[in-house]
């Protein structure tokens, strides 16, 4: 989630946070360890990252201090009944909605998870402010029970993560950083190289090819594109501003389609739940120069967005005015799932929408394609939907979390 409170608690930050070091990334070179051949089919998980420390309450948002946070492991072999597999909590593990709902990701053979920390919570007097952080826990999910495996240190306040088809490559979208990094997965994640964008980076998409990413600069309103170049010592990324393309303020999803043709953005506007309806931007992936194509208003803070399996659809967390005080003229009970087409002309169709609970966070797919997962945060549940041709509902059905899910994922 990203409101107005967040970027408020974030100019009272440190002053010597801006001078974060992060080393020019033009040009720099990326080592790609080798990738350990493990099963491609491991259990049908998502993730799902709990924030205990920020709350919306009736009068706005608050802070609480830190030490509250978790990751749940959803099984969703039966995906319209989720289940509660296991939940990894602090001190293990902390992460933060102050980051975008995809801080979080499974590799493609589905034995890791790589799960960031944007912010810690610092006292000043009675009231809590956000502070960055720069951890990234890798969770061994293979192993019984699944544990923490590594800490990697990355950028300040690491937001979206993307790993690339292949499970060998990930990156990092920093916000305080205005920086990605890239990191290697092999036996170990190691940072590789950091790549500054120029601007506040909120999430970072992978194309299948692996050829080039994209990385949401969600302050500045723009797209950048990152070139990945194969070179004899490994794997150049390097990012030309000069492509950054503009779809509106306050970007935190961004996401490829899996044939490679266009990028999709959610953009939950300059000022969230303020009562004004945000768009979703489609881009055109490939080319010498990526261009958007199409905007498409779907409603009050489009906060995030997933595709479908073949990529024709995409559902979008809506966040509504559930996210504003409840003396807001703007104020809702709850969000929505919104569902839209993504047609091969590069053109964007709204085909309907299903309410959900409050503040809602991540949205992520099912492996077939047929039920939505949202997050509802203030709600402490996870809403199933089923898709249904160009039809989107509620199930009825919605898991309890044991926490507020800040973040939701499954595997690239």
């Amino acid at each position: 989630m990203n409101c107005a409170q967040s970027d408020r608690a974030s100019a009272r930050q440190d002053g010597p946070r801006r001078r974060s070091a992060h080393r020019i990334g033009l040009g720099l070179l990326l080592a790609l360890a080798a990738f350990p051949g493990l099963a491609a089919d491991g259990p049908p998980f998502l993730l799902v990252g709990l924030d205990g420390k920020t709350f919306f309450r009736p009068g706005g948002s608050e802070n609480g201090p830190n030490g509250a946070d978790g990751l749940a492991i959803v099984d969703i072999a039966d995906p319209a009944r989720p289940r509660l597999a296991h939940v990894l909590a602090s001190p293990a593990l902390d992460t933060s909605v102050y980051g975008p709902p995809t801080n979080l990701q499974i590799t493609p053979d589905g034995r890791l998870g790589l799960v960031t920390n944007p912010v810690t919570m610092r006292r000043e007097g009675e009231a809590w402010y956000a502070q960055a952080d720069d951890r990234l826990f890798v969770v061994d999910l293979a192993a019984e029970p699944p544990r923490v495996r590594q800490v990697v240190r990355v950028g300040r306040q690491p937001s979206g993560v993307a790993i690339s088809r292949s499970g060998r490559l990930a990156l990092v979208a920093n916000r305080e950083g205005r920086s990605v990094t890239v990191l290697t997965i092999g036996d170990e994640v190691r940072v590789a190289a950091t790549v500054d964008v120029g601007a506040e980076a909120a999430a970072v998409a992978i194309a299948p090819d692996e050829s080039r990413a994209f990385v949401a600069k969600n302050k500045a309103g723009t797209v950048g594109v990152l070139a990945i170049e194969g070179t004899r010592d490994g794997t150049r990324v390097s990012h030309d501003p000069a492509l950054d393309m503009p779809v509106g303020p306050g970007t935190y999803g961004l996401e490829v389609t899996p044939d490679g043709a266009f990028v999709l953005s959610g953009n939950a506007g300059a000022s969230p739940s303020d009562g004004h309806a945000d768009a979703v931007s489609l881009m055109r992936a490939g080319g010498v120069r990526p261009v958007v194509l199409d905007h498409l208003g779907v409603g009050d803070t489009a906060e995030t967005l997933a595709l479908a399996p073949d990529g024709r659809r995409a559902a979008i967390s809506v966040v509504k005015g559930a996210a504003a005080p409840r003396a807001s003229p703007s104020y809702t009970v709850g969000g929505a799932a919104v569902l839209v087409a993504i047609l091969p002309e590069g053109r964007l169709r709204y085909l309907g929408e299903a309410p959900a609970g409050a503040v809602t966070q991540g949205v992520a797919f099912d492996p077939s394609g047929a039920y939505v997962y949202i997050g509802n945060y203030s709600d402490r549940t996870l809403g199933v939907y089923r898709v249904e041709g160009d039809t989107i509902r509620e199930t009825g059905y919605r898991l309890a979390l044991p926490g507020q899910p800040a973040s939701l994922r499954g595997r690239p």
